[in-house]
């Protein structure tokens, strides 16, 4: 029994596609199929039901899944253990908010790549819902949340922060100078928001909503330097991670507003499945987030 074939059977299985897997390690569908075959004629069962181009894991096909699993994670730490802490290489895929996607990369990315230069990193960006699905598919290896509070038993949270915002606006709005706001004072004034059902964007039209309140957005766009930037321009408010405007907040920019009767809970969270195999360019990832400035 060939171990390529046992890890071409783990990719699939895990991502519930030939392709997908072919396309993973750099093989034809054919190979794979090929390699599946393999395994199924030398254990004499099937591994996959193939009903209407969709695969299903038969019973004999979950037992081989968690053997093989093992095989596999095994191959690569052997691989691993001759390799300079100091030469790790690897692929790490992180999905994310934008926000943090843009913070990862401006403020911590160059200092990651003169630690680890052979690490090749790829940011996708999503909602909080399909994010947690990708990591059930083993199509990313962690994941940033910037939400309400996680927590589930097939997930490590490997990092967490609570998350200061603020409703935000420019530093020559007319609401600039105001104390003592309600939230109902600015319903009306034209809002610039992340996209509905985004992280922290989700949770804010959900504190709306048990307010009996509703914000129609003149402008929805995931780029909060984009949004920071039109505020700066003296159009609009918006409600943003302090992280995100501190910075412009400190310059005289963007100003704070004094809103007293609105508060949320939001978390920012680094998160992998609890099956997931650490291998040793992603436990350099991990280590390195949780050693960084979580908020810069």
């Amino acid at each position: 029994m060939e171990i390529r074939n046992l890890i071409s059977f783990v990719h699939v299985a895990e991502l519930n596609s030939f392709t997908k897997a072919a396309k993973l390690l750099g093989y034809s569908q054919s190979t794979i199929s090929f390699q599946i075959k393999q395994l199924e004629t030398e254990l004499n069962c099937m591994l996959f039901e193939r009903i209407n181009h969709n695969i299903i894991l038969t019973e004999k096909g979950r037992e081989l899944l968690s053997y093989a699993q093992q095989v596999s994670n095994l191959t690569e730490e052997f691989k691993q253990s001759f390799t300079d802490p100091k030469e790790l290489s690897g692929h790490v895929h992180i999905v994310t908010p934008d926000s943090i996607c843009e913070m990862m990369l401006s403020a911590n990315y160059v200092d990651f790549y003169t630690n680890y230069p052979k690490i090749s990193l790829k940011f996708s960006t999503a909602d909080t819902d399909d994010m947690f699905r990708i990591l059930d598919h083993n199509e990313a290896d962690v994941i940033f949340t910037l939400d309400s509070h996680v927590y589930q038993k097939d997930y490590i949270i490997a990092k967490e922060e609570r998350i200061s915002t603020h409703f935000v606006t420019g530093a020559g709005s007319s609401l600039a100078e105001k104390k003592n706001l309600s939230i109902r004072d600015l319903v009306e004034y034209p809002f610039i928001l992340t996209e509905k059902k985004m992280g922290y964007r989700r949770v804010f039209d959900e504190t709306l909503e048990r307010m009996s309140l509703e914000i129609q957005p003149v402008l929805e766009i995931g780029r909060t330097d984009l949004i920071t930037a039109t505020l700066e321009k003296r159009l609009g408010v918006s409600f943003l991670p302090d992280f995100v405007t501190e910075k412009k907040v400190a310059e005289g920019k963007l100003v704070y507003l004094d809103v007293v009767d609105f508060q949320t809970d939001i978390w920012k969270q680094l998160i992998y499945h609890k099956n997931k195999w650490i291998s040793k360019h992603l436990e350099a990832f991990i280590e390195y987030v949780k050693r960084m400035e979580f908020d810069r």
